[in-house]
């Protein structure tokens, strides 16, 4: 099992990653085919103090990616927390369901808004965002993503939120192909949206 540490505006000194290795390697036991894991530490230059440092944890192999992210006012601490959280996402998917084979990884595909011309030379911008026209420099922010979508049972859609981290996922139902998507509620219980396409609609 491969552990890259990275940072961004912050220095890694060799300790710390040597740490951050040896307390990654009890991961293992929570969950087995783990290929690589990646941890980028980040200064947060304009946070309260107590959040200056965050820690991101991504746990990639075969299946779903696992991801926790924590911030304190030290990367340590961050990183304790990031792996704690972690360590529970893990225990909360074993105990809810068995792994499954076949699970999608979720590769992102960025996608860059296309910039139109200008409509004038003193008119305003107009720009075309994920298939919206945006006049001018409003507030509209679009990001836009696309994921494989392998339809999922909603027992496995409920493995992957959990491994995510999210309190939401969306996914293809399996048995009815419809959009659907899951979501936390109290304590251990779940929601289930499913959309009826209406394809003459």
């Amino acid at each position: 099992m491969d552990v890259i540490v990275t940072g961004r505006r912050i220095t890694i000194s060799d300790d710390f990653r040597e740490k951050v290795a040896e307390r990654i390697s009890g991961i293992e036991r929570f969950r087995d085919r783990v290929q690589r894991v990646e941890v980028q530490v980040s200064a947060n230059q304009h946070k309260q103090p107590d959040q200056a440092t965050q820690v991101e944890i991504t746990l990639i192999g075969k299946g779903p990616v696992v991801r926790s992210v924590a911030s304190a006012d030290d990367k340590s601490v961050a990183f304790e927390h990031a792996l704690d959280k972690m360590k529970s996402q893990l225990r909360r998917a074993s105990d809810r369901r068995k792994v499954h084979r076949g699970l999608r990884v979720s590769d992102t595909l960025e996608v860059p808004p296309a910039a139109q011309p200008a409509a004038g030379e003193d008119g305003p911008q107009v720009r075309r965002i994920a298939g919206l026209e945006v006049t001018g420099d409003g507030p509209l922010v679009v990001r836009e993503k696309i994921f494989p979508a392998t339809p999922l049972s909603l027992a496995q859609a409920l493995d992957e939120m959990e491994l995510v981290g999210h309190d939401f996922f969306l996914y293809v139902d399996a048995e009815s192909g419809a959009p659907s998507v899951v979501y936390r509620r109290k304590a251990y219980d779940y929601g289930v949206i499913h959309l009826d396409v209406d394809a003459e609609g």
